[in-house]
């Protein structure tokens, strides 16, 4: 069984290429498979991947230098971007065609129209890791008119032309399967983590806590605001925020003006599972997810969440009033009085801790990693 996947680069930190990490190397050490990974704009030589890659698994860097378009003002840079486009598309169809898979796969979010239309005998999958009604999105952005309605153009073309080429679409969610209406068939196979457990937290520390890019999407906004309401109450808690991106600056400067000094912000670390175990509440206040893949370590490390219900990914994952409580997106107090209700009852802290161990395990590497098995095979055995 030859597998073909096609990333734009494994040298970002980030839940989609952490877990295609994870799975890749789980089809080669585990099943055999002949796995293959694409990289059309990672050159290893100068970025390296980020998360471990199994020796078996056989990447191929198309180097294709993307941002140079940037170095060049309009118009020149409309042309750039398409001699790029140009060259990605014959490297793409001649690495493709050479390896001649039976599974070719692209990510919802990169290019999934052209890995769809490349002409060759294997079965085209798509896999929506960002769900679809926010890829390409205006959220958060801000954009002219005429861009916004270019980009609804193209968003629309490129998501008719995926569910027209595409064999099947693998949405991570049920929420997010629901708005793959056209597309030929769609499966709902949800994420997994390897990520060590060091030890299981005691829920017993005064300490939440958080961990994503400091981007929009992940809401930090919306729980420092919450905190604030939480301060009141239980002013000897600590809230540690892990995570990197370009809204550090004013995510310090919102803390300071409410004088939070309880309140944190900490790089990523490489360890993050003893700063689970360190900890007795996890916080997600995201304003959308894929998945969530967080929220499914913290609750390996046994700690209970508190969440937003927000499109798509909690729900799924945290069982409301079991192993965390899942408040209506946007209600921050709402969010404040669960943290509030966890932080006060310690047997209900030590109830949904056990809960969250258990619920875990329907997520467990190998049971997911089953059921790709049993898809790509019967998809694989059909084609042929």
């Amino acid at each position: 069984m030859k597998i073909v996947y096609v990333i734009d680069s494994l040298a970002s930190r980030g839940g989609a290429e952490r877990i295609l990490s994870d799975k890749m190397s789980y089809m080669a050490e585990h099943f055999g498979y002949e796995v293959y990974v694409v990289t059309c704009y990672q050159n290893t030589q100068t970025d390296p991947n980020i998360y471990p890659l199994s020796d078996k698994v056989k990447q191929i860097n198309l180097s294709i230098h993307y941002y140079a378009q940037y170095h060049y003002r309009y118009p020149m840079r409309l042309w750039v971007k398409y001699s790029i486009y140009r060259r990605l598309k014959r490297g793409l169809i001649a690495t493709v065609q050479k390896i001649n898979p039976d599974v070719l796969i692209g990510l919802g979010y990169f290019n999934a129209d052209l890995v769809c239309g490349i002409k060759c005998n294997a079965v085209k999958m798509v896999e929506s890791h960002e769900a679809r009604i926010f890829t390409m999105s205006d959220k958060g952005l801000h954009r002219s008119y005429f861009s916004r309605k270019f980009m609804k153009y193209y968003r629309n073309r490129y998501f008719r032309h995926v569910e027209k080429k595409a064999d099947v679409v693998v949405t991570l969610t049920n929420g997010d399967a629901k708005e793959w209406t056209k597309a030929k068939r769609v499966e709902v196979i949800p994420n997994f983590t390897v990520m060590p457990v060091v030890r299981m937290s005691s829920c017993e520390s005064k300490r939440v806590i958080a961990v994503g890019r400091l981007e929009w999407q992940k809401g930090f906004d919306r729980l420092i605001d919450a905190w604030a309401i939480v301060n009141r109450k239980h002013p000897d808690w600590q809230l540690d925020i892990f995570g990197s991106g370009s809204l550090e600056a004013s995510l310090k400067q919102q803390i300071a003006s409410l004088g939070l000094s309880h309140v944190s912000i900490h790089s990523f670390t490489s360890n993050i599972s003893m700063e689970y175990s360190d900890s007795s509440i996890f916080a997600l206040s995201s304003r959308f997810e894929g998945f969530g893949l967080v929220l499914l370590e913290a609750m390996q490390n046994g700690l209970p969440c508190v969440t937003f219900d927000c499109p798509f990914g909690p729900s799924d994952v945290v069982a409301d009033n079991v192993n965390g409580y899942v408040v209506k997106d946007g209600d921050v107090p709402a969010f404040a009085e669960g943290l509030c209700r966890l932080m006060e009852d310690d047997s209900l802290r030590s109830s949904f801790s056990h809960a969250s161990v258990e619920r875990a395990k329907i997520f467990d590497k190998d049971v997911v990693m089953a059921r790709w098995k049993a898809l790509v095979e019967e998809l694989a055995s059909q084609r042929a």
